[in-house]
């Protein structure tokens, strides 16, 4: 039979040159309840006008609240919190001390033993972090775009604003989590700190 008969007389299109497959096993560093086999939209919303700096809520792309992070008033410099929506810590983000470089550790819940110790991020940014666009690497995978958005209050009142897509099979609670630390080393760069 004809190959051409078979599809009706149309060609299929050939996958362009740059296009994504995702991860053959799934990535999950938080909890496997954050792994959809589908990319998974998200917006990250710096709060304006509270105590701590650098709290942010995250939506997917309906509006609902999905996760907070929040920084930790009175604590040990540059501690944020990952919560869920009902205000449950998934893990919390610490800014390892006395290191060359500023180095982040992730841990289980609020704990900051080593024995909780999720990871400490090693990845990699092709695209400016300052760039409408930017592509997060673990190793050689490709596991999320971060889309800087612009509204008349991120540019009146300094905040950030981002479009998060978590590639398909990738907890998507760590890609918040990457981008959140991607944040801090960016403002501690610009001089923010």
């Amino acid at each position: 039979m004809n190959p051409m008969a078979a599809l009706g007389g149309i060609l299929p299109m050939p996958a362009p040159a740059n296009a994504y497959t995702p991860p053959t096993n799934p990535i999950v560093v938080i909890r496997e309840q954050f792994l959809a086999p589908y990319p998974v939209e998200l917006k990250i919303q710096q709060k304006v006008f509270t105590l701590a700096e650098n709290n942010f809520d995250v939506t997917d792309a309906n509006g609902s609240l999905i996760f907070k992070v929040k920084g930790k008033l009175f604590s040990i410099r540059d501690r944020r919190v990952l919560l869920d929506a009902a205000g449950n810590p998934l893990v919390s983000l610490k800014q390892k001390i006395l290191t060359v470089h500023r180095r982040w550790q992730v841990f289980r819940g609020e704990s900051n033993s080593s024995n909780d110790l999720l990871f400490m991020p090693d990845f990699r940014i092709k695209g400016g972090w300052h760039e409408s666009e930017c592509t997060i690497y673990a190793g050689e995978t490709m596991i999320a775009q971060m889309h800087r958005k612009h509204s008349l209050q991120t540019v009146v009142f300094d905040t950030d604003n981002f479009g998060v897509t978590a590639c398909p099979n990738v907890d998507f609670a760590f890609i918040v989590t990457l981008v959140v630390i991607l944040d801090e080393i960016n403002a501690d760069r610009s001089g923010e700190d």
